[in-house]
């Protein structure tokens, strides 16, 4: 077998061969931080690529049903954008234009024939994380070893969202073993955040949230074992949702940690719009995938559910918000978030009280990774010999070692299993923990959702993104979140706080990160969490947690 490096340049090399010549642009140099804008003053998109790719999901569904755009306009103003976005933050995997084209051909035709659309996804282009396999393409996730085996067919997820109408067009980046909150591999190299390319998009589905924060994928779809969904989504101001396991099919795509069953890893929508995650999620569990993928929960999408039958049908909610997990202080643009979310809902009649935190400082769900996470990633590896990369670091001098990467020790069965039963004794906990609370909200229910941050700070700069138990935890306890942009940061309103209390050592570490100057113009989210199964619900609270911001924005303009 060849040396790995000459297996990496040959396969970016089909990659680059794969892009369209005259979709080629000049990009800003590496000093032009924030790209945001770039992809519409390039010159290569026209005036209707760029309404095309301005326009939510919901409003494309539409505009595809009636046939004012076709599949194939569409599918080519987002493919001509995602490219653009390529090549600012290099954040795709796998190309396939002609393709996705000839997909979109299909559903035009059947449109023009027929009258209807295929399905409830007609015509929209939808981005996927390189663990999805397509039939005939590599799906490398970031593992030189994976270079030329291609998928002999769909991953469930991917059979499922072609019945749906929808078009997958391009794949996009990971970090090497998928866990990782920052995208970095040896084939595909770093992604970079559109808002400033010295900050990390996050990660794991960090080419998934830097494609869709530049419009050059109306939907995608990430994977979440400890926030691998919403930490990217936070990063990059996006809307995400990770369902409760087997709410998503999973079936068919690959993974590292396979037969790890402890807390499964789940796939989830990012979008630029909460419509865009209901739309997703709607679709795929109508399609009843639980025929398909036998750990899919055999669960319909329950309108009530949606619209809060078993939360006082949206009036008077009461939100918890969790200013802190007791183990690391957020840093001041994420308070600040809090604090405006908290008025805002206030303002719209809501009742809001704090959220006390119950053990999240336990590594419960870090042993269980560890159980032989280094075991897998040496077996992939050993393959070619590709280094396993140890740091995130632009400068490995000045690495630091992160909690969450694996152990060269792994643990017995029987440890694993007592980690097991600490998880399960944690959720019966919380479960009695959140019942308590119907004493202090005034509704007569417990309280309906919890608002908290979705890491300790915003995009950070590469390497530095140490911390991920703000999302982990709700991994854990098998709890479904979804995130919501709030505002961006300010280093005026978001000046330095002196200094707290600290709980240890690595909470002063984390303080000590912050510069306002360092994450300026950063998008800063927020994440909201319901219980087991509750999507539906979850959606609908954080559509109106969306409403109630963008109503306190117009009053205070």
């Amino acid at each position: 077998m060849p040396h790995w490096p000459e297996l990496v340049a040959e396969k970016k090399q089909r990659q680059l061969k794969s892009i369209p010549q005259d979709w080629l642009v000049s990009p800003p140099p590496d000093s032009t931080l924030d790209v945001t804008g770039f992809p519409e003053t390039c010159g290569l998109l026209n005036a209707r690529e760029i309404e095309i790719t301005n326009t939510s999901v919901n409003v494309l569904l539409e505009k595809l049903a009636c046939g004012k755009w076709t599949a194939v306009d569409v599918t080519t103003a987002f493919y001509k954008r995602a490219i653009v976005a390529h090549q600012l933050v290099n954040c795709l995997t796998e190309i396939f234009v002609d393709r996705a084209l000839a997909r979109a051909a299909e559903l035009d035709d059947h449109f023009k024939q027929t009258g209807k659309v295929v399905g409830p996804l007609h015509g929209l282009p939808i981005s996927l994380k390189d663990q999805l396999c397509i039939k005939g393409l590599e799906t490398t996730m970031g593992y030189i070893s994976w270079i030329g085996q291609y998928a002999e067919k769909n991953a469930v997820l991917v059979e499922v969202l072609i019945e749906c109408g929808a078009v997958p067009f391009v794949r996009t980046n990971l970090p090497q073993t998928v866990m990782w909150p920052e995208t970095f591999n040896n084939i595909f190299g770093r992604t970079t955040n559109p808002y400033n390319r010295s900050l990390t998009p996050g990660g794991s589905s960090g080419g998934e949230g830097a494609l869709i924060a530049l419009k050059g994928s109306p939907l995608g779809v990430g994977s979440d074992l400890g926030g691998s969904i919403r930490i990217p989504s936070a990063f990059c101001g996006l809307y995400s949702l990770r369902p409760s396991y087997g709410r998503v099919p999973y079936c068919g795509a690959l993974n590292s940690l396979e037969g790890q069953d402890s807390i499964y890893s789940v796939f989830g929508p990012m979008a630029n719009s909460i419509g865009g995650v209901k739309t997703f999620m709607k679709a795929i569990v109508d399609a009843k995938p639980w025929l398909k993928d036998p750990l899919a929960v055999r669960k319909k999408w329950h309108e009530d559910e949606y619209n809060l039958a078993d939360h006082g049908f949206g009036k008077d909610l009461c939100f918890a918000i969790m200013w802190d997990d007791g183990v690391v202080v957020p840093h001041p643009p994420i308070r600040r978030s809090l604090e405006v979310t908290k008025a805002a809902l206030k303002n719209a009649g809501h009742k809001v009280v704090d959220w006390k935190p119950i053990k999240h400082s336990s590594a419960m769900q870090r042993n269980i990774r560890n159980a032989a996470s280094a075991e897998d990633c040496m077996i992939t590896t050993s393959v070619t010999g590709e280094p396993i990369i140890a740091t995130m670091e632009l400068d490995n001098s000045d690495a630091v070692t992160v909690p969450f990467r694996p152990k060269k020790i792994g643990v017995t069965a029987y440890q694993l299993w007592q980690v097991q039963k600490l998880r399960k004794d944690l959720r019966k906990e919380y479960l009695d923990h959140w019942e308590a609370t119907t004493s202090g909200t005034g509704t007569g229910r417990p309280v309906d959702a919890i608002i908290c941050p979705a890491s300790s700070y915003v995009a950070t700069p590469h390497g530095k993104n140490r911390y991920t138990n703000y999302t982990a935890v709700w991994n854990a306890l098998d709890y479904p979140a979804a995130t919501f942009p709030v505002t961006t940061v300010d280093p005026t309103l978001d000046a330095k706080k002196p200094c707290h209390v600290f709980y240890d050592d690595f909470d002063k570490d984390i303080y000590e990160m912050y510069d306002p100057e360092t994450f300026k113009n950063a998008p800063v989210c927020l994440q909201l969490v319901g219980r087991t199964l509750e999507e539906e619900a979850v959606i609908k609270m954080t559509e109106i947690v969306d409403a109630a911001l963008a109503a306190a924005k117009y009053v205070y303009q």
